[in-house]
């Protein structure tokens, strides 16, 4: 069992806290096998489960070789990537994996942020073309989320 984080980078204007929102938020992974080194083609994703350990998970059985692996969100984990983070890598989750690595991560729908002066909340951001852009009407002022990467480390 290892553990993985995922770090997050961006540069952000006039907004802080960007997080997954929602206890249902879809982390899409691409994962590697670690018996035989099969990486899927398709994004797959993992979601909270309730119940259990009140853990996140996902079991796969490889095409390749069969083995059957899994990957853990540790929600205790889920860190928010603020404004005096911008443009550093900072991790905002970590994965408890058995038998599978993170390779890629492809950010979609469900993250969250505010505004860095207002507290305007931005409910609904979606980073799979890796830039987001509003307008904070509080304060006059233009918001986004821009270049977003990724890394992922061993914990």
């Amino acid at each position: 069992m290892v553990k993985f984080g995922l770090q997050f980078k961006a540069t952000l204007e006039n907004v802080t806290n960007v997080r997954p929102l929602g206890e249902d938020f879809r982390w899409f992974l691409k994962l590697k096998c670690g018996n035989c080194g099969e990486i899927p083609d398709k994004w797959q994703y993992s979601v909270p489960l309730k119940g259990g350990r009140g853990s996140a998970s996902m079991v796969q059985k490889c095409k390749l070789c069969a083995r059957e692996n899994s990957i853990d969100i540790l929600g205790d984990t889920i860190t928010p990537y603020n404004n005096e983070d911008s443009e550093r890598f900072k991790t905002m989750v970590q994965f408890e994996c058995r038998g599978l690595e993170p390779v890629d991560f492809q950010p979609q729908a469900g993250f969250a942020a505010e505004g860095a002066e207002s507290g305007t909340p931005f409910p609904e951001i979606n980073l799979q073309e890796k830039d987001w852009t509003d307008y904070d009407e509080k304060v006059s002022e233009s918001v986004g989320i821009y270049e977003v990467t990724h890394q992922f480390i061993k914990c």
